[in-house]
Parts: C-alpha cells; structure tokens; sequence
C-alpha cells in the first residue's frame, strides 16, 4: 500500500459492490433484452442496521430477512425510512407468523396452507395485503423446503382467496450449481410453471423470485423479476454461535 493510501472505508466498499451488483443485473437484463425488469431484494441477513441505513443511502429499497429477532431489531431502529421495504425470506414457523404479518411487506417463503392461512388472519387491515410468494421445491429435494410443483396448483388456489395476503408468484432456492448452462434449468422450469398457473386459473402472478450471489445471471435469462442478493453486496456473512430465529 502507498504511504497515502488508506483503506476503501465501509461505505466506500459497499457502496463499490452496490455498483457492481447492478452492473450485473443489467449486463443480464440486456443480453436477453428484458432491460429494467429486474429488481434487486438486497439479503442483510447479520448484518448490521447501520449498514443497512447505508444502502438505503444508495437508493436500495428493498431488503430481505431469514431470522425474525435479528429482523425486528433492525426494523424498530430504522424506522425512521418510511420508504423501506421489508421482506422475509426464511422458513416460516406457525408460532412466528404474528410478527411476520406486522412488520413486513413481503412473505417469500410460503410452503403450507396452515402458514398462509395464519398470515391472513393475523395481518393487521391498517396495513394492506401481504405480498407472499410460494415457496417451490423446483427438484422434489428431500432436505429442501417448498411446496411440489405437483402439489402447488391445489395451494394456490386456496392461497388466492384469502382477503389479506397477495399472491404475487413463486421463489425457489435451486440446489447449488457450478456450470452457468445448467443453473438455469430450475429457474426454467419456475418460469413455466408460472406461466402455466396464470394460464390455466386465471391469474395474473407477476413474481420470480429467483437467483442469488452464484447463480444471478441464470436467473435474468430465464425471468427472474427478483433476484436476492447477500454476499456480493454486503460481503461474507459471519454467523454468530446460535443464529437468532
């Protein structure tokens, strides 16, 4: 390092990886001509509020969280952003969905009736609908969450007459993927079944929620309108001994 030099500060870092972030969205969006398509859901998952403030900063609107204590938290201390957007993306346990419904804008990881069923009818009326999205199993993977694309039509229906939740789509976390031509096959198959539900019941679903640090580029191609991105913005997560739920 030169005597002058100092080190990129945190902001100047984040603010560096925001950039390129969005470079890789639109370089995806134009090669498959579907420019200004794509919203960036940016993860802050154990990170810190004032980080969070940062990117708010930037522009970034949207911001996605997995653990409910660590999400509450972060919510009452920036509570002074009136145009912030809250969506969690984690597992979804029946005892937490009062919360869930109070303080966010958006549910990505809907999977069982019993969940949706219980946002409804906890999902204050001052607030407005819940956006969710249904959370789908694209694979049939034993170890991964989600509804089966087999079961999702039945779910969908009953999901879409609840007064108080909006359906917007479908969200898939694909197995993990090395080879750029074969990541997009899960992110395919979403997109069609999307497709498929709209057509066949009438629906106007408008959400992919789909590709993250590893695999965004993917996503884009096959139609992502959301992709949730962590690590490429705000750097490796460290996970404390006992993730707060």
């Amino acid at each position: 390092m030169a005597v002058n030099e100092t080190p990129m500060s945190t902001n100047d870092a984040l603010k560096h990886r925001f950039q390129q972030v969005h470079d890789r969205i639109h370089q995806a969006e134009q090669a498959c001509q579907r420019r200004g398509q794509v919203q960036l859901l940016a993860v802050s998952k154990t990170k810190p509020a004032a980080l969070v403030r940062a990117a708010w900063q930037l522009g970034q609107r949207h911001f996605g969280e997995n653990y409910l204590q660590e999400a509450l938290g972060k919510i009452h201390e920036l509570a002074d952003l009136d145009d912030i957007y809250w969506h969690f993306i984690g597992p979804v346990q029946s005892n937490k969905t009062r919360d869930i419904s109070s303080h966010f804008d958006w549910v990505h990881s809907v999977d069982r009736l019993k969940v949706a069923e219980r946002l409804n009818d906890q999902r204050p009326d001052a607030l407005g609908p819940l956006n969710i999205c249904l959370q789908v199993n694209i694979s049939d993977e034993a170890t991964k969450s989600g509804i089966s694309v087999r079961e999702l039509p039945a779910l969908v229906q009953t999901v879409v007459a609840l007064p108080r939740l909006t359906l917007r789509g479908l969200m898939v976390i694909p197995a993990p993927e090395p080879d750029p031509a074969r990541q997009r096959a899960p992110f395919r198959r979403l997109a069609e079944t999307l497709k498929e539900l709209n057509s066949t019941l009438d629906l106007s679903m408008d959400t992919l929620s789909m590709g993250m640090t590893d695999d965004l580029e993917a996503a884009v191609q096959e139609g992502a309108t959301m992709v949730r991105i962590g690590t490429a913005l705000f750097g490796a997560r460290d996970y404390p001994k006992g993730n707060p739920s």
